[in-house]
């Protein structure tokens, strides 16, 4: 072996070790109570793991895979690395980029004529599509200071509302600093400038597929490639590159454990224990933040969404009965309820998400949902799959924030009168509908995150 190859190997040892030693301080996020982590319950430590172990998987692809000169869409958020308290409805792409290139993204979408308020045939196009341009992925700091419009920030964005497809479903989109001369096509710019004068650029693309009726929607056919390396090969990795990539596989599950369980400490005062009230700290058990825009203080969140959210904490015999009010109607609406960890809850077997095509409206106009450890027999029922407690994350998706959002009413019941404090014309399912609604869930995501 020569000197050359010795050292690389001490190298890589090294780095390796690094890697491990920064998933062991990882992993102290799950039960040291100084990094603010959920309950110690069986089933919270449990879900700990599974949490902690979706990171590495996440961050080995980030790190070993991801090239800004060679992008491609990955899941950034698939059913083995729930995080950042996702959303049940939607499929979560990323593909990283450096600003100051251009790019060009084609894909292909069913029949979508539901997105000009048209029946489509069947399978058709996502319920909704949004593309957004951003300057920091959230969290891979560590810290909470990254949570300011300089550091964390949304640039460029363009949904179904504005994109242009030919007849066949298929679309291009200009990814770039600028807009070519000329160009009339889709655009998306991936430069943003604050009040104060300072631009920034992006470093990721972000592909957000909604879906609202399961049975029937599928995933766009997607590809993005760098325009000026078209027909280049990718350079191979050498020790250098692989001893920069372990590295940034540990730091990046590291950072992101801690960082998340700091946010929901801090900026959500989850454990009602913040010494920052921020405006979307939640109040008591039970209760919903009212809707309002993202900001650069929960993260790069879709931009074109109105969020609530808030904790619910049931007993067996309980109930929780929320009321939305919703006086513009929106392009999309969600409900899912989501662990401490912030890992949206099995919605592939278990009812604990409903969408605007699944809920059902009561006669009055307001969709009312259930939450309850047992199936009251109602349309709009949403599952607790067995937590007592956990997280309500509530979604309303505007192109243009609206005169009036929509507002959020919650109270607990009891689960034996659940009936009494709903209209008498609320929709009803039988054991055999609710077994059906399942079917189609398990189908669905089975196609939503397939591998070809």
């Amino acid at each position: 072996m020569t000197s050359q190859e010795e050292s690389a190997k001490q190298e890589l040892r090294d780095a390796f070790d690094q890697m491990i030693a920064s998933l062991v301080a990882a992993r102290e996020a799950i039960d040291d109570p100084s990094l603010n982590p959920p309950p110690p319950t069986a089933r919270n430590l449990a879900e700990g793991y599974r949490y902690l172990m979706g990171y590495v998987c996440g961050a080995v692809e980030r790190s070993f895979a991801e090239d800004p000169d060679y992008p491609y869409f990955k899941r950034a958020i698939p059913p083995h690395n729930k995080s950042t308290w996702d959303n049940a409805d939607n499929l979560y792409l990323s593909a990283p980029i450096d600003g100051n290139q251009n790019y060009r993204i084609r894909g292909r979408a069913g029949d979508t004529r539901h997105w000009r308020g048209e029946a489509p045939t069947k399978p058709c196009a996502p319920w909704y599509v949004i593309f957004t341009a951003i300057t920091h992925y959230t969290g891979d700091s560590g810290g909470l200071a990254e949570l300011v419009p300089e550091v964390t920030n949304n640039a460029g964005s363009i949904d179904n509302e504005d994109l242009q497809l030919d007849a066949d479903g298929r679309f291009e989109i200009h990814v770039g600093p600028t807009r070519p001369d000329g160009y009339q096509g889709n655009f998306l710019c991936t430069k943003t400038r604050l009040d104060s004068g300072v631009e920034q650029t992006a470093t990721y693309l972000i592909c957000r597929e909604l879906f609202g009726d399961w049975e029937h929607e599928e995933a766009l056919e997607l590809e993005i490639v760098n325009l000026s390396k078209i027909g280049e090969p990718q350079p191979p990795i050498g020790p250098e590159a692989a001893v920069a990539k372990l590295k940034r596989t540990g730091n990046l599950v590291n950072h992101q454990m801690r960082f998340w369980n700091e946010f929901f400490a801090t900026i959500l005062n989850g454990y009602g224990t913040s010494a920052a009230i921020t405006p979307y700290a939640y109040p008591p058990k039970n209760q919903s933040i009212q809707p309002s825009p993202p900001s650069a203080t929960v993260g790069a969140g879709q931009a074109t969404n109105i969020y609530a959210g808030g904790l619910y904490e049931l007993a067996p015999d309980e109930a929780l009965i929320v009321e939305q009010t919703i006086p513009v109607k929106p392009l999309y609406t969600g409900f899912n309820l989501c662990n401490i960890w912030g890992e949206s809850y099995d919605y592939a077997n278990y009812v604990s998400s409903l969408n605007n095509v699944q809920a059902i409206a009561d006669s009055d106009g307001i969709v009312r949902y259930v939450i309850a450890h047992e199936d009251p027999g109602v349309n709009n029922w949403i599952d607790t799959t067995g937590h007592g407690e956990g997280m309500l994350s509530q979604r309303w998706a505007y192109s243009e924030v609206p005169d009036a959002l929509p507002t959020v009413e919650m109270r607990v019941v009891p689960f034996a009168e659940v009936t009494k404090h709903l209209p008498a014309d609320t929709s009803r399912v039988s054991p055999e509908e609710r077994r059906e609604q399942i079917r189609i869930r398990q189908e669905h995501s089975q196609r939503r995150f397939r591998q070809s």
